[in-house]
């Protein structure tokens, strides 16, 4: 039962952290940033939330009294290999297909790297 408690705020912490990428995302193009640096900046401001809530609150452990530096690196390691992944996918249907194939492809594959996210996260970010 506890993965499944896991699993479930880990749920929560990504929808916020959805949220925050969102609302910074959009906050910053209606300023006038161009949308890929807007979308840099709101995926790791959403990531950084997401790191925390999901160290203090997700997979907390009572034997760690605070997130450290490793945690940190694998969080970063696993991002940015998440990141890469998601990019060349959607370039690549863009690509084959269309950009607007892309932009319907893109929620699938977000949510595939989530769950995988979810079992990296567990057992070795915040181990």
């Amino acid at each position: 039962m506890k993965i499944l408690k896991e699993g479930a705020s880990f749920g929560i912490a990504g929808l916020i952290q959805l949220g925050i990428d969102w609302l910074v995302f959009v906050t910053l193009t209606k300023f006038g940033v161009i949308a890929a640096a807007a979308n840099m900046l709101g995926r790791v401001s959403g990531a950084s939330v997401g790191f925390w809530l999901n160290g203090k609150w997700t997979f907390r452990d009572a034997d760690r009294a605070r997130l450290e530096r490793r945690h940190l690196g694998r969080y970063v390691t696993w991002w940015l290999t998440t990141a890469l992944i998601s990019t060349a996918a959607v370039t690549a249907v863009a690509h084959f297909a269309s950009v607007e194939a892309s932009w319907a492809a893109k929620p699938f594959i977000d949510a595939f790297l989530a769950a995988c996210s979810f079992f990296v996260s567990k057992y070795w970010i915040y181990r």
